[in-house]
């Protein structure tokens, strides 16, 4: 078999890399635990016509097709999930009859986007998120606790500081039609691509495609350059002029969020009025995070309220979540070398083998250890010590055991060349060599304690 092609939009990482993303999960769960939140898994697929409702993600979705399908059978409407958000709504619909409300929830899965791979971009992903739905109401301050809970989970991780960007889908809606806008959709669709397009090309379509007048237009872009750590965005916002009762209702909402999340963890949440997000469902709160010196990248982590996504007719079921994109945080982590991994594997310890006839011995030794909770490997083949140690050392374990015949140990620390006796038993490596350990590093690789 020839080698076979890489197949661009499907990460699959290294060892020590998947050790790396392995650190993040385990954070992220350890966190969103800490606070409460039960975990779920939905299924993979979900009805097409469902997920094509929910904003300009048409062209993105893979759609499930049975290969030998007859040409009359067409298509049996089902599609790969492209986010976790639709499909909880989808089980909180079905499942409302057995649970709490408001129900919390975190779901760590992978989701799938027919895009363009690229940095960070890809086919297939995973997502960590964490969502809070009520039963007909939802109070405001869980929008402060989702994007807060996020925050300690930046705090946690080793990655640069991270900053949440945060804005209301009314403020935004109501300025613009405060301004003039016939169609605020369009305006709201024109905003998000301010970063990818430029404020010139985003006035042209505001004009174009929103009805605004080139003043209407400057009005909007001089509202996406407003941002603040406090509520002093309020005041900003007034001074342009533009009254709506939406703009209203939606900047008391984002100084609620604002004020509340600056007086509990100062510098987490910058309300940021270019925030659009792009999928239709969002209602009001929305949130985007960039990580501090690499804004460039884009946005690592999302989300906002919903208030209409699930309901029965009869019931609605708002909420509120924000989604860890675990795949596009390592692509910026691994890809420009940010962080590192102590080793690859989880092996603390390699039992050496004598000769093949006593390698019952060696085995003891490490079925000792590892009932101690300490990761142990034994040495593949009896070749001489030396060939043991390089084997080891290639491989990254830090310690190599000799089993003795007549009963004595020893355990040698391979970085430092120091040997001591040690009973299988007792012995213990230190803390910081019993499992892999992920470190934040300079653009320099020069390691920084996070």
């Amino acid at each position: 078999m020839s080698r076979p092609a890489a197949l661009s939009g499907f990460p699959e990482w290294l060892p020590a890399e998947r050790i790396v993303e392995l650190s993040i999960l385990d954070t992220v769960r350890r966190v969103f635990e800490l606070h409460g939140f039960c975990s779920l898994e939905t299924r993979a697929v979900e009805p097409l016509d469902q997920m094509l409702r929910k904003g300009e993600i048409d062209k993105e979705v893979y759609v499930l097709r049975r290969l030998h399908a007859e040409d009359d059978e067409g298509d049996n409407g089902l599609a790969l999930h492209f986010d976790l958000t639709v499909p909880f709504a989808r089980y909180v619909l079905q499942n409302a009859g057995h649970l709490d409300f408001p129900f919390r929830r975190y779901q760590i899965q992978k989701a799938w986007r027919g895009e363009r791979p690229q940095e960070g971009r890809y086919r297939e992903f995973t997502q960590a998120d964490v969502d809070i739905v009520g039963r007909d109401s939802l109070a405001f301050h869980h929008e402060v606790e989702v994007a807060l809970v996020m925050a300690e989970v930046f705090r946690a991780l080793p990655c640069p500081p991270a900053v949440i960007l945060v804005n209301n889908r009314k403020l935004a809606e109501g300025f613009f039609l405060g301004a003039g806008a016939a169609d605020a959709a369009a305006a709201l669709r024109a905003i998000d691509k301010l970063d990818k397009i430029g404020a010139a090309k985003v006035a042209d379509l505001l004009v174009d495609e929103a009805g605004l007048t080139p003043e209407g237009a400057q009005l909007c872009l001089s509202l996406a350059a407003i941002r603040s750590e406090d509520t002093s965005f309020v005041e900003q916002v007034r001074a342009l002029g533009v009254e709506h009762p939406l703009l209203d209702e939606g900047l008391a909402e984002l100084a609620a969020v604002v004020g509340a999340a600056h007086s509990r963890m100062p510098g987490a949440l910058v309300a940021d009025l270019k925030i659009a997000r792009g999928l239709d469902y969002y209602t009001g709160t929305v949130y985007e995070t960039q990580l501090v010196g690499y804004e460039s990248f884009g946005s690592v982590c999302s989300g906002g309220r919903y208030d209409a996504l699930a309901s029965d007719g009869r019931t609605t079921y708002p909420g509120v979540g924000i989604s860890l994109g675990v795949s596009r945080l390592m692509s910026v982590l691994v890809g420009r070398g940010l962080v590192t991994a102590s080793r690859s594997v989880p092996t603390a310890v390699l039992v050496a083998v004598t000769a093949e006839e006593s390698r019952g011995a060696s085995e003891a030794v490490a079925d000792e250890l590892r009932a101690r909770g300490i990761s142990t490997e034994v040495a593949p083949k009896a070749d001489k010590f030396g060939k043991q140690i390089r084997y080891a050392d290639r491989r990254g374990i830090p310690f190599v055991w000799f089993p003795d015949s007549d009963g004595g140990h020893a355990v040698k620390d391979i970085r430092s060349g120091d040997q001591v006796p040690a009973d299988p038993g007792s012995w213990r490596p230190p803390q910081e060599d019993l499992a892999p350990v992920v470190r934040l590093t300079s653009p320099e690789n020069e390691e920084i304690h996070p």
